[in-house]
C-alpha cells in the first residue's frame, strides 16, 4: 500500500501552532511575580537566628552536663541499658528546661523593651 502524502504546509502550520502554545505559556509565567518568601525560605532565617543558635548551644550544654552527671555516679544496681535510658531522659528533661528558662529570659525583655517604647510614644505625644 501507498503511504499518505503530507504537504509541507501542514508541519509548518503544527509548528506554527507549537511556538504559539510555548509563547502563551511562557507569557503566562512572565506575569506572575516570582514568590520570593517561601515558607523554607522563612525556617532558614529562623535557623540561622542568632536567638535559635542561643536556644541550641544552651541546651546541648545542659544536656551534656545531666549526660555527665549520671555517667560518673554509678549508684544503684541498674544495668547498663538502664542507667543509660535513664541518663537520655535526664538530658532531655534538662535541655528542656533550660531552653524554656532561656525563652522566658527573652520573653521578659521583649516585653520590657515593648513597655519601654510605648512609654517613650507615650511622651513624645
Amino acid at each position: 500500500m501507498a503511504k499518505k502524502a503530507t504537504g509541507k504546509g501542514a508541519k509548518a502550520e503544527r509548528r506554527a501552532g507549537d511556538r504559539r502554545k510555548s509563547e502563551r505559556r511562557s507569557g503566562a509565567k512572565s506575569g506572575k511575580r516570582p514568590r520570593s518568601n517561601t515558607a523554607g525560605e522563612a525556617f532558614i532565617s529562623l535557623l540561622q537566628s542568632p536567638l535559635v543558635a542561643d536556644l541550641v548551644a544552651v541546651a546541648a550544654t545542659s544536656a551534656l552536663a545531666a549526660l555527665a552527671e549520671e555517667g560518673f555516679s554509678k549508684s544503684g544496681s541498674a544495668s547498663g541499658s538502664k542507667r543509660a535510658g535513664k541518663a537520655v531522659k535526664k538530658a532531655g528533661k534538662a535541655a528542656a528546661a533550660a531552653v524554656g528558662r532561656r525563652l522566658s529570659e527573652e520573653i521578659d525583655e521583649i516585653k520590657k523593651a515593648s513597655k519601654a517604647a510605648k512609654a517613650g510614644k507615650a511622651a513624645k505625644a
